[in-house]
């Protein structure tokens, strides 16, 4: 897949009304400092369309970028952070449900979960919360350069394992640094929107 143009489009706060979109879209979830905006950028080949951080909780809207003006790519606000306050973490659930509950236009929901650590309680109620919500999650294990090659296949098992996933439910590594997965990830995208 040529990505050839991409713009932020829409940007929902809790009280926004979600867009009645007329291209499909590709949720990406994942708790914060998990690296959604660096693997937004990496697939898109851009350097800060989508903002990222050292803060973690940095995106705390529903923003929608309209890539190829094909489809969107729509970034979840970050879930799990412990600096903001519990109705603050209440309303960006409340924001995710609404959206993956209402979305008309949605097909694909990735979740990524760092590769270095097992995935937590809150990387399983969203496993968990995205599969009764009638969609396949499919997993992006971030933070790929940080791990030690001979890493790898455990941690990707420890994953699957504590997630509960299916072994045909799909499954990529991803590095910011690299971009390696990233080729493979945009064909997988590819395979699903047509």
């Amino acid at each position: 897949m040529v990505i050839k143009s991409a713009q932020l489009e829409t940007v929902c706060g809790i009280t926004s009304t979600l867009p009645k979109n007329d291209k499909i879209e590709i949720a990406f979830a994942g708790k914060s400092n998990v690296g959604k905006s660096s693997l937004i950028n990496g697939l898109l080949n851009r350097k800060a369309l989508a903002r990222t951080s050292s803060t973690p909780g940095k995106t705390q809207t529903i923003n929608f970028y309209n890539i190829n003006e094909e489809f969107y790519f729509v970034d979840l606000p970050g879930y799990g952070y412990a600096k903001v306050s519990a109705k603050e973490r209440e309303n960006w659930g409340k924001m995710i449900e609404r959206y993956l509950n209402n979305s008309e236009k949605l097909v694909l929901v990735f979740l990524l979960v760092d590769i270095r650590h097992d995935p937590s309680a809150n990387d399983k109620m969203m496993y968990d919360w995205i599969v009764e919500s009638g969609f396949h999650p499919v997993i992006i294990a971030t933070k790929l350069d940080k791990i030690k090659r001979s890493q790898y296949q455990k941690q990707m098992s420890n994953i699957r394992k504590k997630l509960g996933m299916d072994s045909d439910d799909v499954m990529f590594a991803f590095s910011a640094l690299s971009k390696q997965g990233r080729d493979e990830i945009l064909d997988f995208i590819e395979e699903n929107i047509q």
